[in-house]
């Protein structure tokens, strides 16, 4: 009888332990599936915020290479130089383009961010001599926009398209009257007299007005002379054309400061003969998104407020 329980008792044992290890492989099982699940939601969230995500490949046929400027062309920005010049280079290096096509919906911006891009598109033109470059005009194209606009080959605008703005700006304030009338007394030190040069809280100083205007004349002599490089003989100059004017499509076309009536799609199919797009725009990725919604927005701001009387094309 005693030998019979012990038996029983040895074969319980047996059962639970056994039972216990297959538990315990199970949860082991099921932990590292959690886990590797979770590494990949990670590596997942870690490619997104990077931007390593794989772009739309394009197709081995032969196709029109898209770069996009849109909005202001600044530091930063999306349309900043070193973004519009990354996008470039990557479509002129890829042999399947068959052209490229610089689509400009832009008030402007900085006359240096805009010099740069102007540079780096006359320099792939040269470096790749057969793969023409157009640039096609939306809504605006003015100032730096257009700066940018007569480094291609041809330009295409709608007939309702803003072009022109040749000329340049310096924007300020001044709030001295409303400081008298405060009582409020603007106390200054600077090491050279003119480090204060242009301060709003400071009557205007006609020496130092006189040497920005002195400066912003010679920007537009340069922006000027990219214009007459950019456009040549098809240029008709005008008494106006470099006084800061905007002019439609339609007017622009009969001035020679664009070629042509037409849009993205008409290039590809009609100019280029490769209907296929493919957009080679540096796009912002989850990271900056984020940095921008949460202060970057507001770093931007104090900086554009400390450098807010830099010369701007627009």
């Amino acid at each position: 009888m005693t030998d019979n329980s012990d038996q029983w008792e040895r074969k319980l044992l047996e059962k639970v332990t056994l039972a216990a290890l297959t538990e315990q492989r199970r949860a082991r099982r099921w932990g590292i599936f959690f886990k590797l699940l979770t590494f990949a939601y990670i590596t997942w969230i870690i490619l997104l915020v990077t931007g390593w995500t794989a772009s739309d490949a394009p197709s081995a046929d032969k196709h029109t290479a898209l770069v996009e400027i849109d909005g202001l062309i600044a530091p930063g920005a999306d349309a900043s130089a070193d973004r519009v010049t990354s996008a470039l280079q990557a479509a002129f290096e890829d042999e399947r383009t068959k052209g490229v096509v610089l689509r400009i919906n832009s008030p402007g911006g900085s006359p240096v961010q805009a010099q740069m891009i102007y540079d780096e598109m006359r320099r792939l033109r040269k470096k790749y001599p057969s793969t023409p470059l157009y640039a096609v005009v939306e809504d605006i194209c003015a100032s730096g926009g257009y700066y940018v606009a007569v480094g291609a080959d041809r330009i295409y605008v709608s007939q309702s398209s803003i072009v022109g703005s040749i000329g340049v700006r310096m924007d300020s304030f001044g709030v001295t009257g409303l400081m008298e009338k405060l009582g409020v007394e603007r106390r200054l030190l600077t090491a050279g007299k003119n480090k204060g040069m242009l301060d709003p809280f400071l009557p205007v100083d006609k020496d130092q007005e006189h040497y920005v205007l002195g400066l912003l004349n010679e920007i537009h002599d340069q922006f000027i002379a990219v214009v007459r490089e950019g456009r040549g003989d098809r240029l008709k100059e005008t008494p106006d054309m470099f006084s800061g004017l905007i002019w439609s499509g339609q007017k622009g076309v009969e001035l020679g400061l664009v070629d042509a009536i037409g849009s993205l799609d008409y290039v590809a199919r009609e100019v280029l003969k490769a209907e296929e797009i493919v957009d080679y725009t540096q796009k912002e990725n989850i990271a900056e998104r984020f940095a921008k919604r949460f202060g970057a927005s507001v770093a931007r701001a104090l900086a554009d407020f400390a450098v807010r009387e830099a010369p701007v094309l627009r």
